[in-house]
């Protein structure tokens, strides 16, 4: 009954956990800058400019900056490991009759 009560209570807390989305609550601007940056020029011009004579199809995406999972694969595969063995021990214990 206790472990029914916590599941149920963790679930309840992450309910209220805001997700991630990529869209906001309010519309983009419709009114765009009006004139860009030179830097953004430039950027555009070396971007778009082709020194090797390559297509479109050699689009490469943007580094996005993503971070090291490795900590958290290890993390919850040590919990996941800790809560299957308390479940073996109490399931042991249930069969002995402690």
């Amino acid at each position: 009954m206790l472990t029914a009560t916590a599941a149920g209570a963790l679930l309840g807390a992450l309910w209220f956990v805001p997700s991630a989305n990529a869209t906001g609550d309010e519309p983009a601007g419709a009114d765009p800058s009006a004139t860009p940056t030179t830097q953004v020029t430039q950027q555009a011009r070396a971007a778009s400019e082709s020194t090797d004579g390559s297509t479109a199809d050699d689009t490469r995406l943007a580094d996005t900056g993503s971070f090291d999972t490795t900590p958290y694969v290890i993390g919850g595969t040590l919990f996941l490991s800790l809560g299957a063995g308390f479940i073996a021990y109490s399931v042991r214990r249930e069969r002995l009759g402690f």
